[in-house]
C-alpha cells in the first residue's frame, strides 16, 4: 500500500483544486444550499434541522457521483492512469486517493453545515464523530459508484449526462432534507440502493431527530464494500 502517494494525491486534487478553481467549490455548495432554502421556506423552518442534517449527506454524495466525470476524463481523455504503469503504486492506492479528495473538497461545505448545525444547537462533539465516520464510509461508497460508472463509459461526452441525472435521483429523491418515517416501508427500501438513503437515515438517527433503524447500518457497510469490490475490478490497469 504506497500511502505516501494516496494521500498526496488526495491533497493535491483536493485542495489543490479549491484553490485553482473556487467557483467547482461554489457549483457544488449550489444545490444542497438551494435545497436547504427551499425546505426553510416550504415547511416555514420546521423541517430546517433536516435539512441541515442532510446537508451533510447530499454535500458528500453529489460531490462524489458527479466526480465520475473527472474520473471518466482522467481515464480516457489524459490517461492520467497509464502513468503508473510502471510504478509501484496500483488501482488500490489510486482510487482511494481520488476518494479522499472528494472528502478533502467538501471539507468547506461540511464546515459550513456545522456552522448551521452549531446554531440550530444540534451538533455536539459526540454527534460529530459518529457524523464523519458517517460520512467516509458514505464518501467511499459513492465515489465508488463513480469509478464504476466511469468504467462503464467508451467515451468522454456521455459522461457529463449521465453524472448529473445520478446525481440528483441518487441525492434529491431520498429523505436527505426530509423525514424518512414520510415514506412507506417498501419505497425506502427500494431508495436503499443508494447510499445516500441509509445515510440519511443513520444521520437522522444519530440527530435525533427520527426513530432508530438499525438495519441501515448493516446496508451502507455492505453497499460500500460491493461498490468498491465493483469499482475494483472494473478500474483500467495495466493488461486490463
Amino acid at each position: 500500500m504506497n500511502l505516501k502517494f494516496t494521500l498526496l494525491f488526495a491533497w493535491y486534487y483536493g485542495f489543490n483544486t479549491i484553490l485553482r478553481g473556487p467557483s467547482y467549490l461554489i457549483a457544488a455548495l449550489s444545490t444542497p444550499m438551494t435545497l436547504l432554502f427551499l425546505v426553510y421556506v416550504l415547511s416555514h423552518g420546521t423541517l430546517l434541522a433536516f435539512a441541515v442534517v442532510g446537508g451533510f449527506v447530499s454535500l458528500i454524495s453529489t460531490i462524489s457521483l458527479s466526480s465520475a466525470s473527472d474520473a471518466a476524463f482522467l481515464r480516457i481523455q489524459l490517461r492520467f492512469q497509464d502513468l503508473f504503469v510502471p510504478t509501484r503504486t496500483g488501482p488500490t492506492e489510486y482510487m482511494i486517493g481520488l476518494t479522499l479528495s472528494y472528502l478533502v473538497f467538501s471539507i468547506p461545505g461540511i464546515a459550513i453545515y456545522a456552522i448551521f448545525g452549531y446554531f440550530l444547537h444540534i451538533m455536539t462533539a459526540i454527534r460529530s464523530l459518529e457524523m464523519a465516520g458517517l460520512l467516509i464510509v458514505l464518501v467511499v461508497s459513492t465515489a465508488s459508484v463513480s469509478f464504476i460508472i466511469s468504467g462503464l463509459i467508451k467515451h468522454i461526452r456521455n459522461v457529463w449526462g449521465i453524472a448529473a441525472i445520478l446525481s440528483i435521483v441518487m441525492t434529491i429523491l431520498p429523505p436527505t432534507f426530509y423525514p424518512y418515517v414520510y415514506l412507506p416501508k417498501w419505497a425506502l427500501y427500494i431508495l436503499s440502493v443508494s447510499p445516500s438513503t441509509p445515510a440519511a437515515v443513520i444521520a437522522q438517527w444519530i440527530f435525533g431527530l427520527s426513530p432508530a433503524l438499525p438495519i441501515m447500518i448493516p446496508v451502507l457497510v455492505v453497499e460500500s464494500l460491493v461498490f468498491f469490490s465493483i469499482a475494483r475490478f472494473m478500474t483500467r490497469w495495466r493488461e486490463n
